[in-house]
């Protein structure tokens, strides 16, 4: 646990105020205590340690560049001392841009709320990521909240998941994709994201707070595990229920009640559980919720295309990629099992290819909610603890790909379902998948032999690279050749390609309101996260959520589609 940045007590008793500094390239060995770390960032800039108000690493990585033999952290922390403290060295560091100032937190609390919104109720569609923290942020700020998921509970969601993998019986809305949590509870809760917003500190205090390690806080890599989630997720339910959120599972949104426009508004929304009346309407459905979409598009909600990523699992030993990544740099094992974030660029008239939400440690899943049709996905416990290292291997497709699939806004899911349904039919129609070894997969023959896999189906020799569009299959050969480049034996037999991943992100989004984030063409409706094609995972969509809801809670209004 790293300290607190705020100031020591004696600096405000003493009515000082403070400078907060943050300092990156700061390297620390890998066996090195916390405390020898704010040492030498005191030094770096000048200070004495006992100097330092407060302290914290505010991002850690692992420098495995060559496969050093010295492997070790570089990390970026965040410092505190009194106001106008001067030094050379901070002073040089500034100007060589070593050191900046720490950009600033924001908070799940708003200071003012526009009055409208005062004691007003809203409805919020969906209990992911998104979903979850535009209900928490809309109830701490004094909003009547109900929560409805047509999925279950994280305790009960279980029990269909059970069912799922021991007997096949595929419960359609209560499975690896809908459900408490969303389809990230069974993808281990991967926190790392590009995106950079002053919420992002706050929504990961409050993981924190229900239990999650308090590495999340700066690991480069966060995750959470699917076994932790399983304890947070409660946690955060019950602070959320303490908040004034009503909580509806097992619900599915049916319809709307709208007053016509224009603006359009929505004065309440029918489900199978009856009539819930709002003043505002946050859709957090995900990016699997097909039929929600067609059902809102019929009363008026606009959607439209949008490209997404296409391609399969690969799965290699974990002592292939640990020993490819890390060398014999880290004979203690103190890093565990390494992780990869591999990236082709596109070339040679074909797009590029990247890894997605890897799994050190992890399995393979069937990431499905509808009968007859076929998705992997990988998940990993917080102690990776299995024999195999799962990946997504996705390319980019566009419209243009899936012109021949229809010109409606829905042509990507029809996309998706034909090729979901040609790999559940490839597999012999129990769930089991289609999978060829990369060297088969590069050659283009059958693979023959068993095909050792974490898959919990099971997989069965198939020919990947004919089941696949000819431009992912070149695509990912192109790429799978720069990737053992990259990392050792990543192209060699002991790698497995499991197909098919359709669903690392959504293909359509539902254009909205510059300003307000509204639905183009609507008042109070507010599409968020994937399902809304304005997120590509956990974390991003969390913050989606949130800031839709403070945007809502401040009274923003439109300035011109986006």
């Amino acid at each position: 646990m790293t300290d607190s940045l705020q100031p020591d007590q004696g600096a405000t008793r003493a009515g000082r105020g403070t400078d907060t500094w943050r300092l990156t390239n700061l390297v620390q060995a890998l066996d090195e205590p916390e405390s020898s770390l704010r040492e030498r960032a005191a030094h770096r800039l000048g200070f004495e340690p006992g100097e330092l108000r407060g302290f914290r690493i505010a991002k850690r990585s692992v420098d495995a560049r060559r496969r050093r033999a010295d492997l070790r952290f570089v990390c970026q922390v965040d410092v505190v001392v009194d106001q106008g403290s001067e030094r050379p060295r901070l002073t040089r560091l500034l100007k060589k841009g070593t050191v900046r100032e720490t950009p600033a937190h924001g908070s799940l609390d708003l200071v003012s709320v526009d009055e409208r919104r005062r004691g007003a109720r809203a409805v919020v569609v969906g209990a992911g990521p998104a979903g979850l923290l535009a209900a928490l942020v809309l109830a701490r700020n004094g909003v009547q909240v109900d929560l409805l998921d047509r999925g279950q509970s994280v305790e009960e969601r279980s029990k269909s998941l059970t069912a799922f993998h021991r007997r096949g019986e595929l419960d359609g809305d209560s499975n690896l994709l809908f459900g408490e949590g969303g389809a990230g509870t069974y993808s281990d809760g991967k926190l790392y994201t590009r995106v950079s917003s002053p919420l992002e500190v706050p929504i990961l205090e409050e993981l924190v707070a229900c239990g999650a390690q308090a590495d999340i806080l700066y690991d480069s890599r966060a995750h959470i595990g699917t076994d932790r989630l399983h304890t947070v997720l409660p946690r955060l339910r019950a602070r959320m229920q303490d908040a004034g959120v009503r909580f509806h599972y097992g619900v599915r949104l049916e319809s709307l009640v709208v007053e016509p426009g224009p603006p359009r508004r929505v004065r309440a929304v029918h489900t199978q559980a009856g009539e819930l009346p709002c003043d505002g309407l946050f859709l957090a459905l995900g990016h699997s919720a097909r039929d929600t979409w067609q059902a809102l598009h019929g009363q008026g909600l606009a959607f439209e295309q949008k490209p997404f990523q296409f391609g399969v699992r690969v799965e290699h030993p974990q002592e292939l990629v640990t020993r490819g990544r890390y060398g014999e740099g880290d004979p203690a094992g103190l890093l565990g099992p390494a992780s990869y974030a591999l990236q082709c660029r596109a070339g040679e008239g074909l797009p590029g290819v990247h890894s997605f939400c890897m799994c050190p440690g992890g399995k393979i899943v069937a990431s499905v909610n509808e009968p007859g049709y076929l998705c992997t996905n990988g998940m990993s416990n917080s102690t990776h603890s299995s024999p195999f290292a799962n990946a997504a291997l996705v390319t980019t497709v566009s419209p243009e790909d899936f012109a021949a699939h229809g010109t409606g806004p829905f042509a990507g899911v029809d996309y998706q379902r034909h090729f979901e349904a040609r790999f559940f039919e490839a597999g012999g129609g129990a769930y089991a998948a289609p999978a060829q070894r990369v060297p088969d997969f590069l050659a283009g023959r059958a693979s023959s032999g068993e095909l050792k896999t974490s898959y919990t189906f099971g997989a069965v020799p198939g020919r990947v690279d004919e089941l696949l569009p000819p431009g992912s299959r070149d695509a990912l050969r192109r790429g799978l050749a720069r990737f053992e480049q990259m990392l050792p034996g990543f192209g060699g037999s002991d790698g497995i390609l499991v197909g098919i991943e359709s669903r690392s992100s959504g293909p359509v989004r539902c254009p909205r309101e510059a300003g307000s984030r509204a639905a183009v063409g609507w008042e109070d409706l507010f599409p968020l996260g994937e399902g809304a094609g304005y997120a590509g995972g956990i974390m991003s969509a969390a913050l989606d959520g949130a800031l839709s809801a403070q945007t809502w809670l401040r009274g923003a209004v439109a300035t011109g589609s986006r």
